[in-house]
């Protein structure tokens, strides 16, 4: 818990376990890892405990995956959130949109209000036909490339993931399954949150000399991505009635019911790279790690099989039968628990306080570690193990609200959770339903981390059913 109150709240007195090779003014400089940084951040967690800090060149980074900690950081009187520095970056392509807005920024709240509707479960409704016949162009691509064919999984599950959200944010079709090579759009931000997540950690005077190539390139992705959204954006002013009701549809035509006003050209293309990125991209990467897990587990495949013939016995997918897919509603939970495509998020102090004991002065910000927290022994002995009954009513940890923060915490957490859950749903279970997958034996699991995390370099085969 957050103690607010206990003697004088001095940062200079709080005292946490760090990595033992610090070095005078340079200070943990050697245990900083960029390129996987949240893994090396659980692996530490591992080492140090559920609080730890790094002080790299002065600066102090306090790290939160314990249970309780969590919980205190995650106190909304005390704690909000905070803009990291890899989604403070971010912003040099995604501006104000919903995930990268600061919390003082009028436009965040004008966005939510108008967009929030649009993600309830009811709403899934009017989105759950697209998902479907999406997946059916997925399956007809895995099946067309044959049995002997070494699937890119994270390429495929993105290409999937584009058209879903092209189509029912913005009634756009990408035509991904017609081209082996991804959309240029996809190329575009996955070499952005690549740039981001590495450069966020590193010095302008770096960048503009050893990474200079790869600085002007990132300017270069960030401009023709920008210009891409924009010419979405136009050809709809063109023609509104194809809008079909769908996201860029209320964010031309509705305005905040607090002021009146309606979001600005520049903000709408903000909102649209930001479901690109926080939702395209997650989604992708849960659904990769799930066909993973799955291809090394005949027996949770055949459990997600014999669910689906019950609960639809023609085969055809209603949206009313989606919600009675509980175990492979767990499959999913069970992978996010493991791989949190967004492995972590930033907390800073409203007022001086205390957590576990020690003193935070106003301002001070710490970082929750998804990762660990997800594999804390409140899980179980075997928390590294994949398992999906662990999400089963009568094995869900008693204090699970403050164990498992896939989607973030508070106001700020991710607006699009239910659209998320039945997108992959619906793919997962039409996936099992017409293939066997059959794993590299070769292949071990290792994680890219690019903001969000995904497999790197996994494929598998489908084996036609």
């Amino acid at each position: 818990m957050t103690i607010p109150h206990e003697g004088a709240i001095k940062s200079a007195d709080r005292v946490l376990p760090h990595p033992p090779r610090r070095l005078p003014l340079l200070g943990d400089i050697l245990d900083l890892h960029v390129t996987e940084s949240s893994q090396w951040a659980m692996r530490d967690a591992q080492r140090y405990g559920t609080m730890f800090e790094r002080n790299v060149l002065g600066t102090r980074v306090t790290y939160v995956s314990g249970p309780e900690e969590v919980a205190a950081v995650n106190d909304e009187k005390v704690w909000t959130r905070l803009l990291g520095v890899p989604l403070r970056d971010l912003r040099s392509v995604a501006g104000d949109g919903l995930f990268t807005a600061h919390n003082s920024e009028p436009s965040w709240a004008a966005a939510h209000a108008i967009l929030a509707p649009a993600f309830t479960q009811s709403s899934m409704r009017r989105y759950h036909d697209s998902m479907i016949a999406k997946t059916a162009l997925l399956i007809d691509y895995w099946t067309a490339a044959g049995p002997d064919a070494w699937l890119n999984i994270p390429a495929d599950t993105n290409k999937l993931t584009l058209e879903v959200i092209g189509n029912v944010a913005f009634g756009h079709d990408f035509r991904s399954f017609e081209n082996a090579a991804p959309h240029e759009l996809i190329v575009r931000i996955s070499r952005v949150l690549k740039y981001v997540n590495r450069a966020a950690y590193s010095h302008p005077f770096v960048e503009a000399t050893v990474f200079r190539r790869a600085r002007n390139q990132h300017r270069d992705d960030t401009a023709v991505a920008r210009s891409l959204v924009d010419d979405i954006v136009r050809a709809r002013r063109v023609d509104p009635s194809a809008g079909r009701g769908d996201l860029l549809d209320l964010m031309l035509s509705t305005a905040d019911p607090a002021t009146g006003e309606r979001l600005s050209h520049d903000n709408i293309r903000n909102q649209i790279l930001t479901f690109l990125v926080a939702g395209q991209e997650t989604s992708a990467g849960v659904l990769a790690f799930a066909l993973h897990f799955l291809s090394l587990r005949p027996d949770v495949v055949a459990r997600m099989r014999s669910e689906f013939a019950e609960v639809c016995p023609t085969g055809d997918l209603q949206f009313d039968e989606v919600g009675r897919l509980r175990y492979i509603r767990r499959v999913v939970d069970e992978t996010l628990r493991l791989w949190p495509v967004a492995p972590g998020y930033f907390r800073k102090a409203r007022e001086d306080t205390r957590v576990a004991g020690h003193p935070f002065e106003k301002g001070e910000w710490v970082f929750v570690v998804l990762l660990q927290l997800h594999r804390h022994t409140d899980w179980g002995a075997d928390a590294d193990e994949f398992d999906p009954d662990r999400f089963e009513r009568g094995r869900v940890p008693g204090n699970l609200a403050h164990l498992y923060k896939p989607f973030g915490t508070g106001l700020r957490a991710c607006i699009g959770r239910q659209f998320a859950y039945h997108e992959i749903v619906v793919a997962l279970a039409l996936i099992v339903r017409a293939f066997d997958l059959v794993p590299d034996p070769r292949y071990i699991l290792k994680v890219e981390e690019t903001i969000t995390l995904k497999p790197q370099n996994l494929r598998l085969r489908a084996l036609t059913r």
